[in-house]
């Protein structure tokens, strides 16, 4: 019997332990963004940023989170595959910087989002 739950809990904890850890303290984005976080419904604006513990969302692309996020000095670094209109990106790390203002983030080709406030 031991053995048979074991097979069974086997893959839920894969599963879990597979599962990007929380990292930051919560969403942010601007005005729209937030409010997808909060009711789940899109607005359909143009100008539509949110970042979470799985990735960055905007009104044309996806970049989803993998791996572990690593501390850095002012924020976190953490891999990341943006996917826009079908066409999906390369691997690439990305830097989220911490302010008063809120997380910016940083791409290795020096495109950058933010500072995106804390969502309320």
């Amino acid at each position: 019997m031991a053995r048979i739950l074991m097979l069974i809990a086997l893959p839920l904890l894969s599963a879990t332990t597979a599962m990007s850890a929380t990292f930051l303290d919560g969403s942010y984005g601007e005005k729209e963004g937030c409010r997808y976080s909060k009711t789940g419904e899109s607005s359909g604006a143009d100008i539509f940023f949110l970042l979470n513990d799985d990735g960055i969302t905007t009104s044309t692309a996806y970049c989803a989170f993998s791996g572990t996020a690593e501390k850095t000095s002012s924020g976190f670094r953490i891999e990341t595959q943006c996917e826009s209109e079908g066409e999906q990106g390369d691997k690439e790390m990305v830097d989220l910087t911490k302010s008063t203002k809120g997380y910016t983030i940083r791409f290795k080709d020096g495109t950058s989002w933010g500072p995106l406030p804390k969502c309320r």
